[in-house]
């Protein structure tokens, strides 16, 4: 089947454009490719949220099962918003690359943790029965996919929204071990006790009288040898 000219240029045009998109997502640092999708992904405004978005790049790029590059990730199709690794970056885009930064450091949000991989846009519900919601942030609700989730996005809605952890997950952070109520004492006790720090403030108070004492008076002069 012979194409015409006009079909001929179409074909050419799209292959052209593609070539370009795959040349740009090649030369793309991980850090610009972070930044754009933090940029496109999240509320402008919000680091959180951004990171939260970075943390599921980067458990993506962990995992096994997504490309094993930030950019690849990125730019894999169908998966985040239409041209995110090409579309022009306004205002907000200083925070998005700093932000970038942190998280190619090793920021991660704490809510979303190593195994979230999935996001959408907060308040959207979905005739799913396998998204096991873990945060809501930047505007947007953030899930694992489960056989039997136990969190709905309902529940994150009233919830405060966990913080993230420079160059760690607070997931993997033990709380700290309370301490040790103090134990009851009698009023036997109690009297000693304070009889003892009297005793010990009286013999301070020795120390320094002697001390003062064994000091030449003001405006005198003593001579040794």
């Amino acid at each position: 089947m012979r194409l015409g000219a006009p079909t001929l240029l179409l074909l050419s045009t799209i292959m052209l454009v593609s070539g370009c998109a795959s040349v740009k997502r090649q030369t793309m640092s991980e850090h610009e490719c972070m930044t754009r999708v933090m940029y496109f992904e999240s509320n402008r405004s919000s680091e959180e949220g951004m990171v939260a978005v970075g943390t599921v790049v980067m458990n993506r790029k962990n995992s096994g099962r997504y490309p094993p590059s930030v950019c690849g990730v990125v730019g894999q199709k169908n998966q985040f918003a239409p041209g995110v690794l090409t579309k022009p970056m306004g205002a907000g885009r200083d925070l998005a690359e700093a932000t970038a930064r942190k998280v190619l450091r090793g920021a991660r949000h704490s809510g979303v943790g190593n195994n979230a991989m999935f996001f959408h846009t907060a308040g959207y519900s979905y005739p799913y029965n396998n998204m096991h919601y873990v945060a809501i942030a930047g505007g947007n609700a953030f899930y694992e996919k489960r056989k039997n989730p136990t969190q709905t996005q309902d529940m994150f809605a009233s919830r405060p929204l966990p913080r993230y952890l420079p160059r760690s997950i607070a997931a993997n952070m033990a709380p700290a071990a309370p301490r040790p109520a103090p134990s009851a004492m009698t009023i036997e006790e109690l009297i000693a006790q304070a009889a003892e720090q009297d005793a010990t403030a009286n013999g301070h108070l020795a120390r320094v009288e002697a001390l003062a004492e064994s000091r030449p008076e003001e405006g005198t002069v003593s001579f040794t040898g």
